[in-house]
């Protein structure tokens, strides 16, 4: 019999936490009472999964519950509508939680579930009809499972990412890997219930999702969400000790220095106690003025949807190594191995051997159960698992005392404000536009600021049209910012 607390939802709601005013069981038991109380919901996920389309916030934790335990196609609130339905057809999705303004981005009359004034309420969208769902009138959630269980096998999410071949690839994510990662995490953070975290980061990105949100609860702390992040307020609600522990990418945390400077000498940082940095290179001036501002380390972590997400990462019961990844989190296995190449369609080769020099950068590769149990499709076209080792396409190079610092990237793709950008998808989509007779898609980089994207372009267009073609395709973050016609 299946253990409840297996399901990471279900896990979850079992340990007290809350979600800005809203007890996590409560958000939860109104996901389970949507299903138990709208058979068309139920008819349209017969057989296919759900997707979820929502900013961060607490409406996310109804729509995962009610996702029925199967994998939630996890979508970024920032996508396009033409990559929101290659998603949905390639993942089967029978349904869609959303909210009202985020709607208009899926194809016309598809099913949708709107959670705008959840967990109070939901409209069902289905076959013409509508119908709201009252969520609010449940009499709570009971839940015994043993608390440390491992996770089960089956798919949890499914996150949309290594497009190295051109078009993003499904990878799922099970509820194992989902529970071991967030455990691992909370032995390396030191996740309490007296914590409160900010959440800034998107929960359809698997950093947000473990980091910001499934570690704290499983911990019996709260999260404090913000939708869209607002350095000047996220600022103030440090300044004043609402908040003892901030996650983000670097610009988040670029941002945040600012917002401080802006308000002032004096007491900035609260009750602050927990600084974590990840999804892109973290620069070491940063790191040095956030301490200099905050007297707070930023410690640095790693990882990848793939790996569940994270991997490395400068332990809170350890100095901070300033510059590094930081060691392998608890129950994750890391080794720097020889680097696979990729060729001209973004696959990999062979792997080659371990990294005898302990100077030389090796491939950062990950074994545990982290490690995510496969792709929708072609995921030829993927990162490679051989032996049960994750070939990360990162590169890493181990120092004296036994850190990881990164060292590139043999992948063909690059960060920009903490999302993955793969030239080749923006190739494909360049070279599909009529009249297009070549694309190439580059990096420019620029001191002291995100990187450009760069396209060159050959054919009969113009620098105009090229711009609307990818903006009507792609996500916003992927957008070319410099576009040359040859």
């Amino acid at each position: 019999m299946l253990d409840p607390l297996s399901l990471l939802p279900l896990s979850i709601a079992a340990h007290g936490g809350r979600v800005d005013d809203f007890e996590a069981q409560q958000l939860v038991a109104a996901g389970l009472t949507l299903l138990q109380r709208s058979a068309p919901l139920v008819r349209a996920l017969s057989g296919k999964r759900a997707a979820i389309l929502l900013p961060t916030g607490p409406a996310f934790f109804v729509a995962l519950a009610a996702s029925e335990g199967r994998a939630a196609v996890l979508i970024n609130p920032l996508a396009s509508p033409s990559e929101i339905s290659y998603q949905l057809a390639d993942a089967n999705v029978g349904a869609v939680f959303t909210i009202g303004p985020l709607a208009g981005g899926l194809p016309p009359e598809f099913a949708r579930v709107l959670l705008d004034d959840a967990p109070a309420t939901a409209r069902v969208l289905i076959g013409g009809a509508s119908r709201d769902v009252d969520l609010g009138s449940h009499h709570g959630l009971s839940i015994e499972g043993d608390a440390d269980v491992a996770g089960s096998d089956d798919a949890a999410v499914i996150v949309y990412t290594s497009a190295m071949a051109g078009r993003p690839l499904g990878a799922m994510v099970s509820h194992r890997n989902l529970l071991a990662n967030a455990r691992s995490s909370i032995a390396a953070i030191g996740n309490t219930s007296d914590d409160r975290v900010l959440a800034v980061l998107p929960f359809s990105h698997l950093f947000g999702l473990s980091v910001t949100a499934s570690a704290p609860l499983l911990s019996g702390a709260k999260i404090v969400t913000m939708p869209r992040f607002n350095p000047s307020r996220a600022a103030e609600l440090i300044a004043v000790g609402e908040i003892t522990e901030v996650v983000g990418v670097p610009a988040v945390f670029r941002a945040l220095l600012g917002a401080m400077e802006r308000r002032g000498p004096g007491a900035q940082a609260g009750a602050l106690n927990m600084c974590i940095c990840g999804g892109a290179p973290l620069p070491l001036e940063l790191q040095d003025r956030w301490f200099d501002a905050t007297r707070t380390e930023l410690r640095q972590g790693y990882g990848l949807t793939e790996a569940g997400p994270v991997c490395l990462f400068n332990r809170a019961d350890r100095p901070n190594a300033r510059g590094t990844l930081g060691t392998p989190l608890p129950n994750v296995e890391v080794e720097l191995r020889a680097p696979i190449a990729y060729d001209a369609n973004g696959r990999a080769s062979e792997a080659d051997r371990l990294v005898g020099d302990s100077n030389a950068d090796g491939e950062i590769c990950v074994r545990g159960d982290n490690v995510f149990i496969g792709y929708v499709s072609a995921g030829e076209g993927g990162l490679p698992v051989r032996d049960g080792w994750l070939h990360t396409g990162d590169l890493g190079r181990r120092m004296p005392d036994g850190s990881i610092a990164f060292a590139g990237l043999v992948k063909p793709m690059f960060t920009r404000n903490g999302f993955n950008i793969y030239p080749r998808e923006i190739e494909r989509v360049a070279r599909e536009m009529p009249g297009v007779e070549l694309a190439e898609a580059s990096e420019a980089r620029a001191a002291g600021r995100e990187p450009d994207i760069e396209l060159a372009v050959r054919g009969a267009v113009t620098a105009s049209a090229v711009k609307a073609w990818c903006g009507e395709r792609l996500s916003a973050y992927k957008q070319p910012t410099v576009i040359t016609i040859l």
